[in-house]
């Protein structure tokens, strides 16, 4: 069944998620700051706003896609006198988790309906109705909104009524992403450095398995076990290695990762397995 709703914030992952909406037959108000972001959709049959007020005025549902706390803030301020007592605002911004927990506790108990679910959704997979969205805050708000982010995405997942434990994974997964992206970054200077190509480089991963880290060390890692198998102060000699292979090349993460390495050595964990870089997180 098609609903009224409106979108704030219609940048590249905005614009795929109202594309998607229209395209499903909703009927979809808009509002962006930069006006002409939010004029591009009207071509796909949505209404363009010229205040957020004005966007949210008779919507059965807000969403929010927008750039950081400060943004949030402000446009709820804007928004909050034309919005229907009923209304819903699903807040897919990715926020600091201690602000989302205030945000959203003063929110609810001034009688505005409010719900954090950031999203691992790339534009693309926006208008395809794919990805991951996350959710946390009251279970009856979430049990309203979830067949209409059922719709939004491939998967829902719900991490209960601590109202920041969305914000606090989607941190976490995107760390693991920036993290990841900096690794290879590291990985084609050091072959760039030693006159190897990128893709001879990259050929790595066709046998070698990122996802065993994860589920292997990682798992020793969550649960505090740094029996060594891969001893602190050899990785930290490959490490050294590395960066004198990338020479004098800009790095993105292993040189912090020898700085951590020395820390902990010098603490006594050199004769640990280096997944003891997680000691002070678990234990």
């Amino acid at each position: 069944m098609s609903a009224h709703i409106a979108f704030l914030g219609t940048g590249r992952l905005g614009a795929g998620f109202v594309e998607a909406a229209l395209g499903r037959g909703d009927r979809v108000t808009v509002w962006n700051r930069t006006p002409d972001k939010a004029q591009a959709l009207a071509a796909f049959g949505a209404t363009v706003a010229a205040t957020p007020a004005e966007a949210v005025q008779g919507v059965e549902r807000v969403h929010l896609v927008l750039k950081d706390d400060a943004t949030v803030e402000h446009v709820i301020a804007e928004l909050r006198a034309a919005l229907g007592k009923d209304v819903i605002i699903v807040d897919h911004t990715t926020t600091q988790p201690a602000l989302t927990a205030e945000r959203a506790a003063r929110l609810n108990a001034e009688g505005v309906r409010y719900i954090h679910c950031p999203v691992f959704v790339g534009p693309a997979m926006a208008r395809k109705g794919l990805g991951i969205i996350l959710a946390a805050g009251p279970r009856a708000l979430f049990d309203a909104v979830q067949p209409a982010l059922a719709v939004q995405a491939a998967r829902v997942e719900y991490f209960g009524e601590r109202p920041d434990a969305a914000a606090v994974i989607k941190l976490v997964g995107n760390a693991y992403l920036i993290g990841t992206g900096a690794v290879i970054a590291d990985i084609l200077t050091i072959a760039r450095s030693a006159n190897v190509a990128a893709a001879d480089a990259m050929k790595l991963f066709e046998f070698f398995n990122p996802a065993t880290i994860v589920t292997t060390r990682g798992k020793s890692m969550a649960t505090g076990d740094f029996s060594p198998s891969f001893e602190m102060v050899m990785a930290r000699k490959d490490v050294r290695l590395m960066i004198e292979t990338a020479g004098g090349r800009p790095l993105a993460a292993l040189p912090g990762i020898a700085a951590r390495m020395d820390a902990l050595i010098a603490a006594g964990h050199g004769g640990d397995d280096f997944a003891a870089l997680a000691v002070d997180a678990v234990r």
